[in-house]
């Protein structure tokens, strides 16, 4: 095992703008109100678990349908572009339906607001460039930070109020485009030799 504290944080900075947990403190209040409890403890450990079974078995599903690394990348590149322009811009490209019936600590906070298609194509993107070993501690501080902001929520919304929520969401659309761009041109590349 390899452990690279550059990769780590790169890592770990790239799920955390695409799962944008800090943006989300809003859809998670208001969650909150709706249903009335939500299991922190569970939403993380689920949403951990569903991000290393994909980071694992992602790749083994891409060769089952004859897709490889690269092409998935550079498939989950222009993802990270659009989550990008959702985020700077203010607008939405993707809706997810309300489902009711399942519970909200499940569905729809650990997934797909915070294990989803977003942040698994960032998985098998980042497999193409980094240590595997690296990507799990990096999915780990992302669990323990999902863990710490969905237990201080409210009292993350009273300190930096909406204003601060959509200047961080936008900061961090801005690194997540360019992270986006970095990813298609490395891995276009790898797709014409």
């Amino acid at each position: 095992m390899q452990f690279d504290i550059k990769e780590i944080f790169t890592a770990f900075m790239i799920l955390f703008a695409v799962i944008d947990i800090i943006g989300n403190i809003p859809i998670i209040i208001d969650l909150r109100k709706k249903m009335g409890h939500i299991q922190s403890e569970k939403a993380s450990i689920i949403a951990g678990v569903i991000l290393i079974v994909f980071l694992f078995l992602g790749n083994s599903i891409l060769k089952l349908i004859g897709i490889d690394v690269n092409s998935f990348a550079v498939a989950g590149s222009f993802i990270l572009f659009f989550i990008a322009l959702e985020m700077i811009l203010g607008i939405t490209l993707y809706k997810q339906e309300e489902q009711s019936s399942v519970t909200a600590t499940v569905f729809p906070l650990a997934f797909p607001l915070i294990a989803g298609p977003g942040s698994l194509t960032t998985l098998l993107s980042l497999r193409a460039e980094f240590r595997t070993e690296n990507i799990i501690v990096a999915v780990l501080a992302n669990v323990i930070l999902i863990y710490i902001v969905l237990k201080t929520s409210s009292a993350i919304e009273r300190i930096i109020g909406q204003t601060g929520i959509n200047i961080i969401r936008k900061v961090f659309g801005v690194i997540l485009l360019a992270i986006a761009v970095k990813l298609f041109a490395h891995n276009i590349k790898a797709l014409f030799i």
